[in-house]
């Protein structure tokens, strides 16, 4: 059974795409042909599915770095670097609105830069 235990193990990331179901279904085939005994096949697929998880968990892990590395390579901005771009785009759109309200008030219009 530990043999066994082992070469499912060494599937690593295979596991990450496999469906508990595919996986009972696979133990179901293995006590059919003796290899794994009833009373144990329970505890396999618990197994398998847990050690799937762990390595979706450390895929996902490993994916998500990269992609961060990459983006910080081309130097794509973080979303906290946009919102504060947002932020500073919005006070001075205020700031910009405030003095077109003080020309208007004073009679005088802005100087129209020509292209």
């Amino acid at each position: 059974m530990s043999d066994l235990f082992k070469k499912a193990i060494s599937f690593g990331v295979g596991l990450t795409v496999v469906s508990k179901e595919k996986v009972e279904k696979v133990v179901d085939e293995l006590v059919k042909r003796g290899e794994v005994a009833p009373s144990e096949s329970k505890a396999l697929v618990d197994r398998l599915v847990e050690r799937g998880e762990e390595e979706r968990g450390y895929f996902k892990n490993a994916v998500q770095e990269q992609v961060q590395k990459v983006l910080k390579e081309l130097k794509v901005p973080t979303q906290d670097e946009v919102a504060a771009l947002e932020e500073r785009i919005a006070v001075l759109e205020r700031r910009l609105a405030e003095l077109e309200g003080i020309s208007r008030l004073e009679g005088t219009q802005p100087d129209a830069q020509s292209d």
